[in-house]
């Protein structure tokens, strides 16, 4: 069974005593159902699960009044076997974006405050216009992704006390022994291959076989395809498929930055901005902004019209490019792609530490792939594919722009190269 941190953040949830009705929104097939039905059952006595996406006739629950009393009543009728124990009992909605007159109800359900209520959605950004009335400042909200690096080493069965060494190793500036960091390095390159889906991993844990992995992962991709055909309005469906398969040709180049020519010749922004907009909603992609300026905070610097996108999941970037490709990267053989899987699979560890990702270019000279603030410092880090460390754009960025440290990520040991600039693992990005 994985183990998932979001587990603690439950259970931090359910004993606060002034808690709010929990809205946990990801992307498709990231876990969510699985693991809340485990902590319900674990941890209350009443359990009433509805999935609107399976059992849609439920959603007359919430046709009517929206008070507590009335909504109680109307469980009551559905789950008559169910009895409504103040803080015994647990309400999970699942895939709450099908009833927006459910996601308005939950302001009526925290301020009654008689039962704990969980709320699920995959695709909550895209159709959020539909609520009758959003319920702001009633909710608390949690995000949850596919594994992170750390879950996945779990899952292969290396203990928590071997990622406390590790952390210790860069908190101290000490290189990682060597057998360990060559365990960790290999581990590094399934979780690039593999991704983080519960689905692939399970499978990969019990098989190793890649193709098997290939296969699940390819499924994902068509489930995705399938929801923008159902979901993305009429005029949109197209637009949106040909940006989100367009994302592997742009990482294939150098210059990475997004470019709506390449999607369609002569694409431009008003056809297609939306459509990425739509894909980041759904969780799938994630934006990586240009900045002006590299100064804190870097949010009001950032350049809304100029950015690259990353997957949020780099196993399925892996399964859109060419099949046997897994086995090039296991291997070390990247090809056209050559640090592009691995930028993604550190803005896809960023976005799992809540970071937004920002990256700095200037005159088409002088790039850095990720800018971040780090103990409360600009910190730019730069992302090698090999040992290979050199790093003319980092020292310039050092030495003549306002940066205070610098971070390359490789696949060499732990260094320090000067007392601005450090070299971590790949790995260790986790700890960033």
């Amino acid at each position: 069974m994985l183990e998932r941190k979001i587990s603690k953040d439950l259970l931090n949830w359910k004993n606060n005593p002034n808690k709010m009705c929990l809205l946990i929104k990801g992307a498709r097939q990231v876990g969510k159902t699985f693991i809340i039905n485990k902590f319900c059952l674990e941890n209350y006595k009443n359990y009433i699960y509805i999935n609107f996406f399976e059992m849609p006739s439920y959603k007359d629950i919430f046709d009517g009044n929206l008070d507590y009393e009335t909504i109680a009543k109307q469980l009551s009728l559905f789950f008559p076997d169910v009895e409504l124990v103040e803080n015994e009992t647990v309400l999970v909605l699942d895939e709450i974006q099908e009833c927006p007159n459910a996601i308005t109800a939950l302001k009526f359900l925290t301020i009654a405050k008689k039962i704990d209520v969980i709320a699920t959605g995959s695709l909550l950004g895209i159709n959020y216009k539909e609520v009758p009335s959003y319920p702001v400042g009633y909710i608390e909200h949690l995000e949850m992704h596919s594994l992170d690096f750390e879950e996945f080493c779990w899952a292969n069965g290396i203990k928590e006390e071997t990622m406390k060494d590790l952390k210790d190793y860069y908190t101290n500036l000490k290189p990682v022994p060597t057998a360990m960091h060559n365990k960790m390095l290999e581990l590094f390159k399934e979780y690039i291959v593999v991704g983080g889906m519960p689905r692939v991993v399970d499978e990969y844990i019990n098989t190793h076989n890649f193709a098997n992995v290939l296969n699940i992962q390819k499924g994902i991709l068509i489930d995705y395809e399938n929801d923008i055909i159902k979901y993305a309005p009429d005029s949109d469906k197209t637009k949106i498929k040909n940006c989100f398969f367009s994302i592997p040709k742009h990482l294939a180049r150098d210059y990475k930055k997004f470019r709506y020519n390449l999607v369609e010749t002569g694409g431009n922004s008003r056809k297609y901005a939306n459509s990425l907009i739509w894909l980041s909603d759904a969780n799938i992609t994630s934006f990586c902004y240009n900045l002006n300026n590299l100064e804190l905070p870097l949010e009001g610097n950032s350049k809304t019209d100029i950015f690259k996108i990353y997957m949020r999941d780099t196993g399925l970037l892996m399964a859109m490019l060419e099949d046997g490709y897994q086995q090039e990267v296991i291997n070390g053989n990247l090809g056209i792609y050559k640090g592009a899987i691995y930028e993604n699979i550190i803005g896809d560890i960023f976005v799992k530490n809540n970071k937004k990702l920002y990256y700095f270019e200037h005159n088409s000279t002088l790039e850095i792939d990720f800018i971040i603030k780090l103990d409360n410092i600009l910190t730019a880090i730069e992302v090698k594919s090999s040992e290979n460390t050199k790093s003319k754009s980092l020292n310039t960025l050092i030495n003549n722009w306002n940066v205070q440290r610098g971070i390359k990520l490789s696949t060499k040991n732990v260094s320090v190269i000067s007392d601005k600039v450090i070299n971590l693992p790949l790995y260790m990005a986790i700890f960033l």
